[in-house]
């Protein structure tokens, strides 16, 4: 097997002893990007040689592709939209400096949907990423790059963001394991928002144990970021003991309604029978407000959005654009016009959306009225969690379509969320894993979610299945 194929932790292992080193681990990944990339695009921005800091333990001197809405000091962050065109933060993200601090080598800034608007990663700027189990398929959004990038052995490990799925869904369609964690265990500081409240930085991992190393690495309070938690970190790796025996496990039968795949229920089914044989326990659970997630998700996620997208007219980061006829407001003007030129289709349609959610007349209609909504759903997950250690259900109901299939279609492209978007509004954290593949090759996802702050429960479950199957050893041929 290559270097680049290897997991994290045998990485690490081989160079402690000194049976590798860092330099032949990122030339290999760097070949592999040479060689593959033209044709996945897993990259906005690559870098020629790894970012990396000088005064560094190196401990984890890993590759790592960075999502490209996460700052990194004076290198091209452009969370892959015109408008950032040439911007060079002055600062790192929390997550950026904790990663170089480890030793980590960074291989530049991954591909994603413009401003993490999408579910495909067809609405980037440069173009969109390809599946690298069929190209002809989108490998997800909008962390597909980071996701990619991880299957086609771009990078050893990667971060993402995840607003409404946006890490564990191309996880699933990619084939590798994707965490949100709980909101506010890793620090927002540094990632340019999309929605504030939903917002939250994971890892994109081949396997569970790199996704516990890697959240070991960027979990933790930040006094630079307020929403962060002031809670004790564990090692998750400890969580990582093969045992489930009693854990009680929850089934939403929302999850399993009309419109779910069938070769996704019955690899879940299969995947519940696997853990039922290690000792967990399953029963039926219902989350009654489920079938508004998609909507409350959309109404406050685009009015967050249209705020945040506010600061981006021209005058501080980025693209300026001035129009060809004047006028008498020559500012006004300039602002128009860059944010013309500058945003794409998709970032223009939710910006109206949340402008108009957000509008005199209605609010209490729209905007209020999703709040209320978002606690009833919180409350279900709440009660649910007084009787489950976790909930498990498929990641997405179908695996990963074709490219431009869902392009003209908004809402159909929407609903490719359905599954994940509940744990955003919720807070709660979410892990997705392989749990098989369709006829078609393409990979299929399971999910497992827990009460806040109890990731090391996530990890106990999905190691567990893990170890007793072969679906993560499955690589990408290219």
């Amino acid at each position: 097997m290559k270097l680049n194929e290897l997991t994290a932790h045998k990485i690490i292992s081989l160079i402690k002893e000194k049976k590798e080193t860092a330099e032949s681990v990122f030339l290999a990944v760097k070949q592999a990007i040479d060689a593959f990339d033209k044709r996945i695009n897993a990259y906005a921005h690559i870098s020629e040689k790894p970012i990396k800091s000088e005064s560094s333990t190196k401990e984890f001197p890993v590759p790592i592709a960075i999502k490209d809405n996460i700052c990194i000091k004076d290198y091209p962050t452009t969370c892959s939209s015109h408008i950032l065109e040439g911007f060079r933060p002055p600062y790192n993200a929390t997550v950026v400096d904790k990663l170089l601090e480890s030793g980590a080598r960074i291989t530049g800034h991954a591909n994603m949907d413009e401003f993490a608007f999408g579910s495909s990663t067809e609405t980037s700027f440069f173009g969109p990423t390809r599946n690298p189990w069929n190209l002809e398929c989108v490998p997800g959004g909008s962390s597909g790059g980071s996701a990619a990038s991880v299957a086609a052995h771009e990078a050893i490990w990667a971060l993402g963001s995840d607003t409404g799925g946006s890490i564990r869904q191309p996880a699933s369609f990619c084939g590798i394991v994707g965490l949100k964690p709980t909101y506010g265990r890793v620090s927002r500081y540094g990632l340019i928002a999309f929605a504030s409240s939903l917002d939250q930085i994971g890892p994109l991992t081949k396997d569970v144990e790199d996704s516990a190393l890697l959240l070991n690495l960027i979990a933790g309070h930040d006094e630079m970021d307020s929403t962060s938690a002031n809670l004790p970190v564990p090692d998750y790796t400890k969580a990582l003991t093969g045992d489930i025996k009693n854990l009680k496990i929850g089934i939403p039968k929302e999850y399993f309604v009309e419109g779910i795949d069938p070769e996704v229920k019955e690899k879940i089914i299969t995947a519940i029978e696997v853990l039922k044989k290690k000792g967990a326990q399953f029963k039926e659970i219902s989350l009654p407000h489920t079938e508004y997630a998609v909507a409350t998700y959309y109404i406050l996620a685009t009015a967050e959005a249209s705020s945040n997208l506010a600061r981006f007219d021209g005058a501080q980061y980025g693209l300026r654009c001035y129009p060809k006829d004047k006028r008498r407001t020559p500012i006004i003007d300039m602002y128009e016009e860059t944010r013309n030129q500058g945003f794409g289709q998709e970032a223009k349609r939710r910006i109206m959306l949340g402008t108009y959610s957000l509008s005199s007349g209605y609010y209490d209609a729209y905007y209020l009225r999703a709040q209320k909504v978002r606690t009833l759903i919180k409350n279900d997950f709440d009660e649910a969690f007084k009787e489950f250690d976790a909930i498990l259900t498929p990641t997405s109901p179908t695996t990963a379509f074709k490219l431009g299939e869902k392009a003209s279609d908004p809402l159909s492209m929407y609903l490719s969320d359905i599954y994940t978007i509940s744990a955003n509004l919720a807070g709660i954290p979410a892990l997705s894993l392989p749990c098989g593949f369709s006829n078609d090759g393409l990979p299929i996802g399971l999910q497992i979610m827990t009460k806040p702050f109890d990731e090391e429960m996530i990890f106990r479950i999905a190691h567990t299945y893990e170890q007793n199957t072969d679906w993560h050893k499955k690589k990408v041929t290219l």
